[in-house]
């Protein structure tokens, strides 16, 4: 017989993970698409089938029945898409028998957490919640006796049936489009509260953490806030004889405001004087009645905890909700509603501030970066079935050690998975992340010279305040459409959201990112700006001379066409300016001259021109614009000052 290879894809994939209002939503989706791909897996083996792509840790199939070895996986690392290779498959081989196992395992994971927490609900809620769960998800698949066809499953998109129920009523405040759960059928106040309210004294543990008041769900955004609470009882019959069972996870994913605090924090807890921060703690915790961040464990924060005797109390102030550390959240009624105590936080706050103050900490950064990365070109060599079990190998080499990195920075891994990684991380160590990992995808493929694959990446820079969803979505488009297809590929683009909307954006070439040192250029640029600035203020008047001086010669350029720009020359008017701005009024050892100058600038000039990535027949080429980004200088000040205005 003839082998078969059977497609397989579970969505919809963006819409279902990024639609989320907190971060834990954005984890808790990528976590569930990845469980639920298992499940597809595991039912295509238990039919004698085997994986060819990607490669998955049989660890994490084995924990799909218990079997697993501790840790046990928190998250997802399985792509919502893989290719079956049923090589001499049996004729009772049956694709139902995979759709109808993930349906099964996310109808059992709907019931328990129906369960815990809705059980004395009526049946409107109960009909709007089987309707949604049943059918929510579009899962496509194909069979094929051809291995080259790596291209049938977007083929299959073309003739889709998948149509979502219509829904009436109030919608879900975290999946657009769905029907809250109450049933009321216009926005009606009182009626939403008496539901939400009542919910909220008789659902499960932990339910006035996970749910604020006036926050009006879906089944499908419900169980995405509360399965982690009930996952580890799971325990369902599947199609063909084996048992699916969960396993313990952790509630406890970091908030943004808190990943935005964290070097601060970490910081505070370094230096602060207990009595100062012992206050500080008592009144917090009077406020927020609980342990917004007791499970969080970011490595700056952990070092600094370490490094102190009596550790309980650095323990309990790193585990306060992360808005108690900014005073305009503190001011916030929709956060804080007592806000006579808020403001006592405030207070006390200002008093922590204070007794740092000749520590020169800086002010806590209300920025936070969301990092995505995805791997180059795969899908060409994926045709070559000769190739394909290099690439799972490539692939699962790279997997195992993305966790390792993103927690030596500080971040939350979100999902690591084939070629794709999605983190959250603070503002300062994003690239040298982004730097890292890419580092790592390279060495993973570095034994297979024929596969020929780089890693792009965005971070999008966000301020605490704009909407979660709405920095996710926009996140993929950077990837995409900027450090894929405008920058080339091998890229890292950037992005920087502040409250009024999208400040910069800026994208590189990696090998034009990178200095010699293979250090991020930009970043080291900001570090250098950013010791200047605590010695003298001069770094806003600088960058702001330097932008006039692109924008002179931008449109000198614009009606010249043959206006020839002398680089060298460019160099020692910014290097001028430098020297002009301030850098040399504190006592120094030595002084900054113009040639040390002109070091700094010529970096700093290299990351102004918008650079394009070509590859041709193998043969790499950059082209630049002959036009210069002041968007690169805005973003080299924004790192140095993270995001925080100064007067």
């Amino acid at each position: 017989m003839k082998p078969q290879y059977f497609h397989f894809t579970l969505g919809p994939v963006q819409s279902f993970v990024a639609q989320a209002r907190r971060t834990r939503d954005f984890w808790a989706g990528s976590f569930l698409l990845s469980w639920l791909s298992a499940v597809a897996m595991k039912a295509v083996i238990e039919q004698q089938g085997k994986i060819i792509f990607p490669k998955v840790s049989d660890n994490y199939l084995n924990w799909l029945e218990n079997k697993g070895h501790h840790p046990a996986p928190q998250q997802g690392c399985v792509p919502n898409r893989f290719k079956g290779g049923l090589a001499q498959v049996p004729e009772e081989f049956n694709p139902d028998l995979v759709v109808a196992s993930i349906q099964q395992a996310w109808e059992a994971l709907a019931e328990q957490v129906w369960q815990q927490d809705l059980l004395h609900c009526g049946n409107i809620t109960r009909s709007i919640w089987d309707r949604q769960v049943k059918q929510f998800w579009e899962i496509s698949w194909a069979l094929s006796d051809n291995g080259t066809e790596i291209d049938l499953l977007d083929r299959r998109k073309n003739w889709r049936s998948y149509l979502p129920p219509e829904e009436g009523g109030v919608k879900c405040m975290m999946m657009d489009g769905w029907q809250e759960l109450s049933g009321i059928a216009t926005p009606n106040a009182k009626g939403l509260g008496l539901f939400w309210d009542e919910l909220l004294t008789k659902g499960g543990r932990s339910i006035k953490t996970d749910l604020r008041k006036q926050e009006y769900l879906c089944a499908i955004g419900f169980i995405k806030r509360r399965f982690a609470h009930c996952f580890a009882e799971l325990k369902v019959e599947m199609p063909h004889g084996w048992t699916l069972q969960g396993w313990p996870i952790s509630a406890s994913v970091p908030s943004v405001a808190y990943m935005a605090a964290a070097p601060w924090l970490a910081q505070v807890i370094t230096y602060a004087p207990e009595e100062a921060l012992k206050n500080f703690h008592d009144v917090a915790k009077k406020l927020t009645q609980s342990y917004g961040e007791y499970g969080t464990n970011l490595d700056c924060i952990d070092k600094a905890i370490f490094k102190n005797k009596d550790q309980s109390l650095f323990w309990n102030t790193k585990s306060l909700d992360g808005n108690v550390f900014f005073e305009a959240a503190l001011d916030n009624k929709n956060i804080y509603l007592d806000q006579p105590l808020a403001q006592q936080v405030k207070k006390s706050l200002k008093a922590l501030r204070q007794s740092i103050k000749e520590k020169n900490i800086e002010s806590v950064s209300p920025f936070y970066a969301v990092l995505m990365m995805d791997g180059d070109s795969l899908g060409t060599h994926m045709s070559d079935p000769h190739k394909q079990a290099k690439i799972s190998e490539g692939l699962e080499n790279f997997t195992t050690g993305v966790q390792q990195i993103v927690d030596d920075h500080s971040g939350f891994l979100i999902y690591a998975g084939g070629d794709d990684v999605m983190a959250l991380l603070p503002l300062e160590y994003a690239l040298n992340c982004a730097k890292e990992l890419r580092q790592l995808y390279l060495k993973s493929f570095a034994a297979y010279p024929d596969i020929n694959t780089t890693l792009s990446g965005a971070i999008e820079y966000a301020h605490i305040r704009t909407p979660l969803a709405k920095v996710l979505s926009d996140a993929h488009h950077l990837l995409d459409e900027i450090a894929k297809e405008k920058t080339g590929r091998d890229s890292i683009a950037v992005r920087v959201w502040k409250p009024g909307g999208q400040h910069l954006e800026w994208a590189m070439p990696w090998q034009k990112a990178l200095n010699n040192k293979g250090e991020v250029i930009i970043a080291t640029l900001a570090k250098d700006f950013q010791k200047d600035q605590q010695e003298t203020p001069f770094s806003n008047s600088f960058f702001f001379h330097v932008e006039e001086r692109f924008a002179l010669l931008n449109d000198n350029a614009d009606e010249h066409k043959d206006f020839p720009f002398n680089k060298d020359l460019m160099i020692d008017l910014i290097a001028a300016d430098y020297l002009s701005s301030g850098v040399n009024q504190v006592k120094k050892e030595a002084k900054i001259n113009l040639e040390t100058a002109r070091q700094r600038i010529v970096p700093l000039l290299a990351q102004c021109f918008e650079m394009q990535r070509i590859v041709d027949d193998s043969k790499e080429s950059f082209k630049h614009s002959n036009k210069l980004n002041s968007k690169a200088l805005q973003l080299i000040r924004f790192l140095a000052q993270k995001g925080v205005e100064h007067g």
